[in-house]
């Protein structure tokens, strides 16, 4: 068949790559794509994911039969409902929820009003605006340290903001309500601060049937030992030694389960992925944030570690049937280091020439940002690229991981080492 997937980044690199090994991909097209996805079918750089109309009017002349959309922006704009709104497309199938489901990442606000709604676990919290902006520091004083701030919308994995203290609370409070993130944070969600540990679970689900891909947990400092500024992401491992059968029976019971149930009631027909941000507390999941689609770079490393025909599942997402479904997971270890730009996350340089390595067997390099010009791979984002390997070990995955990152060459180069070393300690 022939497939539309919609991104650029590593996440979509991943998504490529295991979309093209599927005997059902007859042609595989990606918009717009990066140099990294060339081989793996055909790139539509001047094809943009929320010119909706070009979408449609690219799926009519190349009969795309299956739509799979990787960032959430297109989502939350409603793509979706634009295509299906089609008469001729009403019938595609989609992997990506309308833009009513959307809003479990588009808005902090309406996620965490949903948990409320359908008793999923996840932290206390109230929202504020900016004329509310002295009930909210009265909130806060009503908190103990740290305290957790969200934007409302979306902003690009950085809108979230922990404050040590309730004098850098306030302050960030009152620049962000003054439009740091722009109309993103006209919303602030302050919420508890949660002692645990994260892990990331995605649930690919067709509206009533879900399935729990395998567990991963990313790494969003800057810095090692978690450190420094926010980012879209550093690192992330697969499996998670933490998230066992008994921990993985209550995230279905009491997350999973109520989320699918509560879209059902609500009259939202999900089809597609939704990310649950957990922090296991004493063995209990509570949910930090939802997001409508798969995570980066946490996909990087899902995606080795799934065996089973990665498009029969997206189709049968699509299609409103998953049913029987039988997933089949690689039970290795999968780490994945992410490369970044000098100075991300802030204003960083690009147009480095990059040089890659020969990659060893059991790993892969995912391009994030990257461009060609001229014949050379030249750095085009804060994140660039990401090493990507198997282990027997976790140990081992690590090790493997670094490596290929240091063989990885351009100038200014960043990456964190220390990926997974908290897991390997907690086993210990």
């Amino acid at each position: 068949m022939n497939i539309l997937l919609l991104g650029s980044g590593g996440r979509e690199h991943a998504l490529a790559w295991r979309i093209a090994q599927s005997p059902n991909c007859t042609q595989l097209f990606i918009a717009p794509g990066n140099p990294g996805m060339v081989s793996l079918g055909t790139c539509l750089p001047g094809l943009n994911p929320k010119d909706f109309p070009a979408i449609v009017e690219f799926i009519r002349k190349e009969r795309i039969e299956l739509l799979v959309v990787g960032p959430e922006e297109p989502l939350v704009l409603g793509l979706v409902d634009y295509v299906l709104e089609q008469e001729d497309l009403a019938e595609l199938p989609i992997v990506g929820p309308d833009a009513a489901g959307a809003r479990l990442e588009g808005s902090k606000d309406y996620s965490k009003a949903f948990m409320q709604r359908h008793g999923i676990p996840t932290a206390a919290y109230r929202s504020f605006r900016a004329d509310e902006i002295e009930a909210a520091r009265a909130f806060l004083r009503e908190l103990n340290a740290p305290y957790v701030l969200k934007a409302d919308g979306l902003a690009a994995g950085k809108g979230v903001i922990i404050a040590q203290t309730l004098e850098e609370a306030e302050q960030e409070l009152g620049e962000m309500l003054s439009g740091r993130f722009g109309k993103a944070s006209s919303c602030v969600v302050i919420e508890e601060y949660l002692h645990g540990i994260e892990c990331s679970v995605f649930i690919a689900t067709d509206g009533q049937d879900w399935r729990i891909l395998p567990v991963a947990k990313d790494y969003k400092r800057i810095g090692e030992g978690e450190t420094g500024l926010n980012t879209g992401g550093m690192g992330s491992v697969s499996p998670v030694l933490f998230a066992d059968e008994a921990f993985m029976a209550r995230v279905e019971e009491e997350v999973v389960r109520p989320t699918i149930a509560g879209l059902m009631v609500e009259g939202i027909d999900y089809r597609g992925f939704i990310f649950a941000g957990l922090m296991n507390v004493d063995g209990a999941p509570y949910v930090i944030e939802y997001n409508c689609r798969m995570g980066d770079p946490e996909t990087q490393s899902v995606m080795l570690r799934i065996q089973s025909d990665f498009v029969e599942l997206l189709l049968r997402i699509g299609n409103g049937a998953l049913g029987d479904y039988e997933l089949k997971i690689d039970p290795r270890t999968v780490t994945t280091v992410v490369l970044a730009s000098e100075g991300y996350p802030r204003s960083y340089t690009t147009g480095q020439a990059i040089t890659l390595p020969d990659l060893p067997e059991g790993a892969m390099i995912f391009h994030a940002g990257t461009k060609s010009e001229g014949g050379m791979l030249l750095t085009n984002g804060g994140r660039v690229l990401t090493a990507t390997c198997y282990g027997d070990t976790l140990e081992e995955a690590m090790e493997r991981s670094n490596h290929l990152a240091k063989s990885i060459r351009f100038q200014g180069k960043n990456f964190r080492r220390d990926i997974g070393r908290d897991l390997l300690e907690l086993g210990q």
